[in-house]
């Protein structure tokens, strides 16, 4: 059977993700990774170049994965929203793997960071151009980006800390504490669009 070097990247890179969001980038083992992956340790720094890189690769991987498959449409927020807080609900890695980001990076920034800048960028710009034109485009950008940095705050949090969540809600279930988290979260997105639209549209003028 001939090497097929896609097939051997794909299950290093499966295997990883898997690794470093139940570890972490310091946690991790290279090790773990190439016996999940039915890989030898030299191909994983053949495909990836290190273990660090092989975080970056995963975490940038998932940020883009989340990116394709829903959107915020500046015309339905609300809605944009509920989709998002279900990809996060199929996807708890992306959520795990940004909190061991957040704990173990260092304060300078990575060589990801710009690339990661300009795709939220686009996104503020979206619904940034949903405003008023009369109304400075700098006042625009800086709600825009106020109203997208609290959404993703709305939707992760609920699954960064799915206990507290239970807990605080005083239900019996990760599932039902969700089910209900998911529909405030988005009556609260509904709340903020139409807010943050007033000030686009200078109507709180």
């Amino acid at each position: 059977m001939a090497y097929d070097a896609e097939d051997t990247r794909r299950r290093i890179f499966d295997a990883a993700a898997t690794e470093f969001a139940e570890h972490g980038l310091a946690g991790a083992r290279v090790d773990r990774i190439a016996t999940a992956a039915r890989a030898n340790k030299q191909a994983i720094y053949l495909y990836y170049g290190s273990k660090e890189k092989l975080f970056a690769t995963v975490l940038r991987a998932k940020l883009e994965e989340v990116s394709v498959s829903v959107a915020i449409a500046p015309d339905a927020v609300a809605e944009s929203v509920g989709q998002i807080f279900d990809w996060y609900a199929e996807h708890p890695e992306l959520i795990r793997l940004l909190l061991w980001e957040a704990l173990e990076a260092r304060d300078e920034p990575d060589e990801n960071e710009r690339e990661r800048r300009d795709g939220f960028r686009e996104k503020v710009h979206r619904l940034a151009g949903a405003g008023a034109p009369r109304i400075p485009e700098d006042a625009r950008v800086r709600a825009a980006q106020d109203l997208l940095f609290t959404l993703m705050g709305l939707i992760a949090w609920n699954f960064a800390v799915p206990r507290m969540c239970r807990m605080v809600l005083d239900e019996e279930t990760d599932r039902a504490a969700l089910a209900r988290r998911r529909e405030t979260v988005i009556e609260a997105a509904r709340t903020l669009a139409a807010t943050a639209g007033h000030l686009r549209s200078g109507a709180a003028e």
